[in-house]
């Protein structure tokens, strides 16, 4: 939810940034070249006209911002967002106008000026326009977000109602979630009893939602205790009027004022999109330069040992969602029950010769970087761990889901400080839980170089 709401704002904020290019080179165009205005004309100096643009770029930035025009909040809000637009366009001309005034070794052309004032409304009504008429078709046509909804008194009705006509996302209602005594006033989704969340399919919920009253906000830690369970995020609906303060952690999401529990950067647009470009990059870049050493791997593999050159393994990752995790297989060929629930030790007999110097090397991991690329992992994470290992950590460590609201890497804080393999499993939750906090791509950079100057031949790597 939050993360659909971060990839459209940056989407509007981009296009907004871009109103000031555009309108400068097609003014420029019609005006100076083209002979539809009656160009081409003379005496035009470009170096005038760039450092106009670059001027105005940076003034539209902050009146964009301030007049909320690049906010996707305000983009539903009026009918065709005139009054923001005009406001933001009038402190620009304003500000170029002073500028140019005392600035007298800028000269540009009046005519041209005139109309990039007026291009500069018109094509900013029309990028808006186009903005949320794209977003109500997408909507429309995308997978929808999967809601369950705690709680089923009117309260609930009335926040189901308005999820499903938000206009920049199909939201659909999978379930709900009945507190103790509540009457039930919902319809149209299956009607779950607090107690009875175990017996919800979590593949088929994308976040969960709190629609309670205020007089019930007392219950929320009984509430939200057993819907972490489920692995997914938690929003929580509120009524504190027009007043934004804890304004990191509220969101509008349409007409609704949202009370984010439990931030993760993975919503963040530095997360999903600046981290998702250098996975995409790093992976690709060790890919192609480590081919022809896993050519020679799998040939080594292939003629040692019997059996298919990669093994593939089930890991859950992000949200708690399973997916196929590959590696150099390094061990004997074995039933799949064996190595789903056998936790690999230090000179396991299950490993062949050119398996236990893969390990130890940690190159029986290079096929993981073809998961990055598929988007299942990520370089830098907590290492995926096998689902009936998570079933079993779930009952002893009390935070060990949370691990899982980040996308799981090849390596990670907790490998590079030694917590790999058969040692300390509530350590590596705290390590993980430390880069869940303080992420940040100058941490995934350091993360790298630690795993490349001392993570590869760890002792505990095997």
């Amino acid at each position: 939810m939050v993360r659909r709401l971060n990839y459209f704002r940056v989407c509007l904020r981009l296009c907004t940034w871009l109103v000031p290019l555009v309108t400068v080179i097609v003014s420029y165009y019609l005006w100076l070249i083209s002979p539809i205005l009656g160009g081409p004309r003379a005496g035009i100096h470009p170096r005038d006209y760039f450092f106009f643009w670059l001027l105005t770029s940076i003034v539209w930035i902050f009146a964009a911002d301030k007049y909320k025009v690049s906010e996707l909040e305000e983009l539903f809000r009026e009918r065709t967002g005139a009054r923001a637009a005009l406001a933001a366009c009038t402190a620009v001309w304003s500000i170029d106008l002073l500028v140019l005034f005392f600035v007298r070794s800028i000269s540009l052309s009046r005519g041209f000026f005139v109309l990039w004032t007026l291009l500069l409304l018109v094509t900013t009504l029309v990028m808006r326009g186009i903005f949320r008429v794209l977003l109500r078709k997408r909507a429309v046509s995308t997978t929808p977000l999967r809601v369950l909804i705690v709680g089923v008194d009117d309260f609930a009705r009335r926040v189901a109602a308005q999820l499903r006509a938000t206009p920049f996302a199909h939201c659909k209602i999978v379930g709900y979630i009945r507190l103790p005594e509540q009457p039930v006033a919902v319809r149209g989704a299956q009607v779950f009893e607090l107690d009875q969340t175990t017996n919800i399919v979590t593949n088929e919920i994308d976040d969960i939602v709190i629609a309670i009253p205020i007089n019930r906000y007392g219950e929320l830690d009984n509430i939200i205790r057993p819907m972490e369970q489920l692995c997914r995020p938690i929003r929580a609906v509120i009524d504190l009027g027009h007043e934004l303060f804890l304004r990191e952690r509220l969101f509008w999401f349409g007409r609704l004022q949202m009370l984010d529990i439990g931030t993760v950067p993975t919503e963040t647009p530095s997360y999903f999109l600046f981290k998702r470009v250098f996975d995409v990059a790093f992976s690709s870049l060790v890919l192609v330069l480590t081919l022809p050493l896993m050519a020679l791997i799998a040939l080594a593999i292939k003629i040692t040992s019997p059996g298919p050159v990669f093994f593939k393994q089930e890991r859950v990752g992000l949200n708690g969602r399973i997916f196929s995790m590959y590696k150099f297989r390094s061990m004997r060929v074995s039933p799949k029950q064996e190595s789903d629930i056998t936790w690999t030790t230090a000179g396991d007999s299950r490993c062949s010769a050119v398996g236990t110097l893969l390990r130890k090397t940690s190159l029986d991991e290079l096929p993981q970087f073809w998961n990055v690329l598929k988007g299942e992992m990520s370089v830098v994470g907590p290492r995926p761990e096998r689902p009936h290992f998570v079933d079993k950590f779930l009952t002893d460590y009390a935070e060990y889901n949370r691990r899982h609201r980040l996308k799981v890497g090849i390596t990670g804080w907790a490998q590079v400080n030694g917590w790999r393999g058969d040692t300390s499993i509530q350590k590596r939750v705290e390590h993980d839980l430390y880069y869940l906090q303080n992420w940040s791509l100058a941490l995934d950079l350091k993360i790298i170089c630690r795993t490349v100057m001392y993570g590869l031949f760890s002792k505990n790597a095997y």
